[in-house]
């Protein structure tokens, strides 16, 4: 083993050492090194020009999809909906002269019967054995009835003081709540009295300033005010006074010649030109001072209001605002002892409760007993009918069953009613109420469209149009006469046509939406750039003109026919969003 490791030692020696100084010269290289940052960036570059392809992929699929249609020009159908319920016009009351024991019912409401049909059938009635039954099965459900009459559970008290300690938490939630807030309002109100502090001080210096050269201006004595409010008013004073004082040499001068006989052609020439120079001079201080004072008087009467405003704020805050708000901790801390009182009150009635329902399901097992003997008495009273003669009532008119008013076993009282047939022969009617401008756009005679006739056979035809008799009601009644496979009582959904039109503008019902400001659609604008085309939703405000199940005309903007138009979308979009269409 030592012989083989000496071996490897031996050989690891014998390695030439120029080999090892060229792999340190290859990791030394600079020229390798430029070649590795070389590959890296042509990496780098390649990863970024993948994304930059894909990038307008990555950005749609973020984008809410839309569905579109386009807007179309054509003819509209405009429809008036509404719905009503079937009314028979003739119906037939089923009625018995003297008391009857009912025995068996054949009819149920809904059912069709014609004329000489069995409806049901009754007994005389008079047999001491029946009466007997009927007897002791009435005190059987008297019993029953008295064993229904159990004072009920009264949680009244426990649930006025349930509501009294919730009344008392929400009181205290109000005015902890209430001091978080007037604590926020306390702030704002202080830091708004500062700044009219700080304001109100510099409005009295500008106001100050302001009367100071008022002061100047009517006196025009302008060294005692700041030129920034005179400006130029100075300046051309001094012209004026300047030159009235060269017209008041000139015509010394001129004066002077006239009464030494001298020629006077050029002083009055001269003097002439001196007038019209004070003229002009005194026209531009008078139009100065005008503008100037005006300008000033406007700013003052500014000022002093805006003075006013903010020392009234100011004894507004200082007159309101006497003491700080309350205690917020101490308010959190009657909230949750209210709280707590509430939770205590809600359990403890709902083990008031638990134990009431024990005591009720005993309550109730004995009512099963009892009832169970009712049945049984019940068996025996129908037995003893059969076996008495029974008559059979029988329908005198073809129709559909109504109304019944009777159950096997009852009593029928003379005169009453124990079932309603309607007469088919006499037909149907609905009544339907409508917008009176909906109303004015349909005539009778007009011919309804049944939404939901899904037998087929079904029509109503406008008969009359009149007020509606509800109390300030502004409606109109639309009264349709009904004919085919329908039954009283029927909810019936009614289209009416009222009028066919040529329209520009006509987009899917769909389309149209509604907001605080009115009626719009939202159109798709298209925007060409290097990575392909963009797309973004356009507001256009609309109005409709008239509208049938599934397309509305409409009015405004600059739809066009052939525009696509937003039906749909994958997600909430407004005016401006960029969109997606879809595929």
């Amino acid at each position: 083993m030592n012989e083989k490791n000496n071996a490897v030692n031996t050989a690891e020696k014998e390695i030439p050492a120029s080999i090892l100084r060229d792999d340190e010269a290859d990791r030394k290289d600079p020229a390798r090194k430029r070649e590795i940052i070389k590959n890296i960036l042509i990496v780098f570059l390649a990863v970024m020009l993948v994304l930059t392809f894909f990038s307008n992929t990555i950005m749609n699929r973020s984008l809410a999809e839309i569905s579109t249609d386009s807007v179309t020009d054509g003819t509209l159908t405009e429809r008036v909906r509404g719905s009503g319920v079937v009314e028979v016009n003739q119906a037939y009351e089923i009625k018995l002269d003297d008391n009857r024991i009912v025995d068996t019912v054949f009819i149920r409401e809904g059912l069709e019967v014609a004329k000489g049909d069995v409806l049901f059938t009754v007994g005389t009635g008079d047999s001491p054995e029946l009466a007997e039954a009927e007897a002791m099965l009435n005190n059987l459900q008297l019993d029953y009835q008295k064993s229904l009459l159990v004072v009920p559970f009264d949680y009244s008290a426990e649930n006025q003081a349930i509501k009294n300690a919730r009344e008392d938490l929400n009181t205290a939630i109000s005015a902890r709540d209430n001091a978080v807030a007037q604590q926020g309002i306390y702030n704002s109100a202080l830091t708004s009295y500062n700044n009219n502090k700080t304001s109100l001080a510099k409005k009295q210096n500008e106001l100050a300033g302001i009367i100071s050269a008022i002061s100047a201006v009517d006196s025009d004595n302008y060294a005692m005010a700041d030129a920034g409010y005179t400006g130029d008013l100075m300046a051309l004073y001094n012209a004026y006074l300047s030159a009235e004082e060269d017209f008041a040499k000139a015509n010394e001068l001129y004066e002077k010649q006239l009464s030494e006989g001298a020629d006077t052609t050029a002083a009055k020439a001269d003097l002439d030109a001196k007038a019209l120079a004070r003229d002009t001079a005194k026209s531009a201080f008078d139009a100065e001072k005008t503008t100037v004072r005006t300008t000033l008087s406007g700013r003052k009467t500014a000022l002093e209001n805006e003075i006013i405003n903010l020392e009234a704020s100011i004894r507004a805050f200082e007159t309101g605002n006497q003491g700080q708000p309350a205690d917020i901790n101490a308010l959190n801390a009657d909230v949750t002892a209210k709280q707590r009182i509430l939770e205590d009150l809600i359990i403890a009635l709902n083990k008031t409760q638990n134990s009431d329902n024990i005591s009720k399901q005993i309550a109730d097992l004995d009512l099963d007993a009892k009832q169970a003997e009712i049945e049984k008495q019940q068996k025996k009273v129908d037995e003893i009918k059969a076996e008495c003669g029974m008559t059979e009532i029988k329908s005198e008119h073809s129709g559909v069953v109504s109304m019944v008013n009777i159950d096997p076993g009852d009593m029928t009282v003379p005169g009453e009613p124990v079932a309603v047939i309607d007469i088919t022969e006499g037909g149907y009617t609905v009544k339907v109420s409508v917008e009176a401008e909906k109303a004015d756009k349909v005539s009778v005679g007009s011919k309804a469209e049944v939404i939901n006739n899904w037998t087929g056979d079904v029509t109503a035809v406008l008969t009359e149009i009149r007020n509606d008799t509800e109390s300030n009601s502004k409606n109109r009644i639309l009264v349709f006469d009904v004919t085919g496979n329908v039954d009283s009582g029927t909810y019936l959904d009614l289209s009416i046509p009222c009028g066919r039109g040529e329209y520009q503008t006509i987009v899917p019902k769909s389309a149209v939406y509604e907001d605080a400001n009115g009626c719009f659609v939202l159109v798709v604008r298209s925007e060409s750039t290097p990575l392909g085309n963009r797309y973004y939703a356009e507001r256009i405000d609309v109005q409709v003109s008239a509208s049938d199940e599934v397309s509305s005309a409409v009015m405004g903007g600059d739809l066009k026919p052939g525009q696509y138009i937003i039906t749909a979308s994958s997600a909430p979009i407004a005016s401006g969003d960029q969109v997606r269409m879809k595929d």
